[in-house]
């Protein structure tokens, strides 16, 4: 059979099965996943095309949207879920939020002088600002989720796991950044976390006899912008968990559009 036979019988193949995709049952369909990868690799060497773009040509781009959105805004509210509690941040090591990088040689001498409470105090006041912050910006989330392009939508669905979510941070950041914020400045003042901040510095002064840390206590860290830019790392890192997991497992698609858009990549 030359190529221009095999590629007409494949595409027959891969036609039917998608047809009948809707209406067989899994078991029915069992042999035709083998010949649609073969189709794939095949028509993508000759057209540069993939079938993923042809199941997913199937859905309109408001399904393809409606399905992309549905998916995130279920990761956000897992992710807040999750966040957004004591400890949320703090007893997970994926998002927890450590000592500022520029501080790190002062966590050092007050926990070789004995001061580990010190230490432990500031960071666990940050994580306390983190994890009460986050409930507060479900709406912001959601409002940024209802503005995604329809444009985009179709090379999100067909890419990465975490395609939707990066295509969100990225168009979303800086807003989200400057909405969030002063709800995190609100909760870093109820947890004290600027008081803890200074007296850890001034208690790695007593303990400064030669002037080494002058170089790091001088460097005061702009907290409001660490902890919001690590409570918003936290956040996208649980929405992509969510996501993926969505892509991934049939068994997180909870709903009829999610099976709908994105178990059409499956098929």
């Amino acid at each position: 059979m030359n190529n221009t036979q095999r590629l007409v019988t494949i595409t027959k193949v891969v036609t039917l099965a998608l047809a009948f995709s809707g209406v067989l049952s899994v078991s029915v369909q069992a042999g035709w996943q083998d010949w649609a990868k073969e189709a794939d690799s095949f028509l993508k060497s000759t057209t540069g095309k993939d079938t993923a773009s042809t199941v997913s040509s199937s859905l309109s781009n408001d399904e393809i949207a409606q399905g992309l959105k549905e998916a995130l805004d279920i990761g956000v509210k897992k992710a807040i879920d999750m966040l957004g509690r004591e400890n949320g941040f703090l007893n997970d090591q994926s998002v927890r939020i450590p000592m500022p990088e520029q501080l790190t040689q002062v966590e050092k001498a007050l926990r070789m002088a004995g001061q580990d409470q010190m230490a432990d105090e500031f960071v666990t006041s940050m994580n306390r600002a983190a994890e009460q912050a986050v409930p507060q910006v479900t709406n912001v989330f959601v409002d940024a989720i209802s503005k995604m392009s329809l444009s985009d939508a179709q090379a999100i669905l067909s890419g990465g796991d975490t395609a939707a979510t990066d295509y969100f941070r990225q168009h979303t950041s800086e807003q989200l950044s400057q909405l969030i914020k002063p709800y995190v400045s609100e909760s870093m003042a109820s947890n004290e976390v600027t008081q803890y901040y200074q007296s850890m510095l001034s208690m790695a002064k007593q303990y400064d006899t030669f002037g080494l840390l002058n170089q790091y206590l001088g460097k005061a860290a702009n907290l409001e912008d660490y902890v919001t830019d690590k409570t918003m790392d936290g956040l996208f890192s649980k929405i992509a968990e969510q996501e993926a997991l969505i892509r991934q497992n049939p068994a997180a698609r909870t709903t009829d559009i999610l099976k709908s858009v994105f178990g059409s990549l499956s098929r």
